[in-house]
């Protein structure tokens, strides 16, 4: 199972169709799961019930290189805490795992907290992020504001041994720079999804943690997005393969010039 150094050990696995296959741009996997965010939560939940979605790291394989990873302090990745860390270290990671393997452009599909980690990562790199499949994103919500504390600090009791000798104000630090701003989906601002020429297809969250508004809100600020409102299921499998290969290739094609 590799692992790189890059100021964080990171997990990743990448996964690939045959060969012969046409050659396309790979596709960043950021998987669901708050800060647990692991390679492992594509196929399951935390309790271990299976996922009602297709595993991209099966099913878009067939047709794409995806480069799936654990997310610094989650899985089988590590990394210190700082009092400066946020997004953007966790962008630091996935750019930096992209570097090493020699990729520049490339897709990203994120689920719940990988959502908005992809919006930073078409935030600092929008020359590299051809497209972002934001599936469920997390955002806030009055609902669920009262859970995101509780959400961090399982976070933190989870990952107890890895964060041993972390001093309290350093994890605050990180929940502040994360969390703190309580506003839309804390990675990016609402001004930054009005600008993004990144492409977006949105597949809509529909509960406490993953609020229906906010999907709608981002498909309807983004000047080149889509909205998909029903695609989990056995019933919408094909369906949902079929959306997110097509999105991206027509992603990768040249805008067309108008006469």
């Amino acid at each position: 199972m590799p692992e790189l150094y890059l100021g964080a050990k990171l997990h990743y696995e990448i996964y690939g169709p045959d060969a012969g296959a046409p050659p396309r741009l790979p596709v960043l996997l950021l998987a669901p799961g708050g800060l647990r965010s692991r390679i492992g939560l594509w196929r399951h939940t935390h309790d271990g019930r299976a996922r009602n979605w297709p595993d991209p790291t099966v099913e878009l394989a067939r047709a794409r290189q995806v480069v799936a990873m654990d997310q610094r302090n989650a899985g089988q990745s590590f990394a210190l805490v700082g009092p400066q860390d946020g997004w953007d270290s966790f962008a630091a990671d996935q750019l930096g795992l992209l570097d090493a393997l020699g990729i520049e452009r490339f897709h990203v599909l994120g689920a719940c907290i990988g959502s908005s980690f992809a919006l930073r990562l078409a935030d600092l790199a929008p020359q590299r992020v051809a497209s972002a499949v934001l599936q469920q994103p997390i955002g806030w919500s009055p609902r669920n504001a009262p859970l995101r504390r509780e959400n961090f600090q399982v976070w933190v009791d989870g990952a107890a041994d890895r964060l041993a000798g972390v001093p309290p104000a350093h994890l605050q630090a990180l929940e502040q720079n994360l969390f703190g701003g309580e506003d839309f989906v804390f990675s990016v601002s609402r001004d930054f999804v009005r600008s993004t020429r990144t492409p977006l297809l949105v597949l809509a969250g529909n509960d406490v943690h993953h609020p229906a508004q906010i999907s709608r809100e981002l498909a309807e600020l983004a000047p080149h997005a889509e909205l998909i409102e029903e695609w989990r299921g056995e019933s919408r499998r094909s369906a949902y393969l079929a959306g997110v290969l097509e999105f991206l290739d027509r992603s990768e094609q040249p805008p067309r010039i108008s006469a």
